[in-house]
């Protein structure tokens, strides 16, 4: 078991209406989290601007639950250290957490965005 990230269609994950100033800008897609022992498709496990078959990232794994959560499996992967005691379907679960954690910290900076530019361009008009 390992967490791979693929691209997703942003627009597919956002609800509503692209409103924010942001959302006018090209915007490239967004990488998310999962289990690749739950996925059948093995061609969501290809990173499109790399051009390879499987693709793995993670930073230092002080900074995220996801980046702990890689390091981890990888580690476990390469025998490094003792294998995951977790199902394959709670793997996905986590993933699938912070993906909905991910989204909704940037829904909260792009409205935090709005907020204060409306302020800017209130205050100047």
């Amino acid at each position: 078991l390992r967490f791979c990230l693929t691209h997703a269609d942003l627009s597919s994950l956002m609800q509503g209406p692209a409103t924010t100033f942001s959302h006018t800008l090209p915007s490239f897609q967004m990488a998310l989290y999962f289990c690749t022992g739950v996925l059948d498709d093995e061609t969501l496990f290809r990173h499109y601007a790399l051009n390879v078959p499987f693709y793995t990232h993670f930073t230092s794994p002080i900074r995220r639950y996801a980046d702990i959560v890689v390091h981890r499996l990888l580690s476990a992967s390469l025998g490094v250290r003792s294998p995951i005691k977790m199902e394959k379907e709670d793997i996905q679960r986590q993933a699938e957490h912070c993906n909905d954690r991910k989204m909704a910290s940037k829904r909260v900076q792009e409205l935090s965005t709005d907020l204060f530019f409306s302020v800017f361009v209130r205050v100047r008009a």
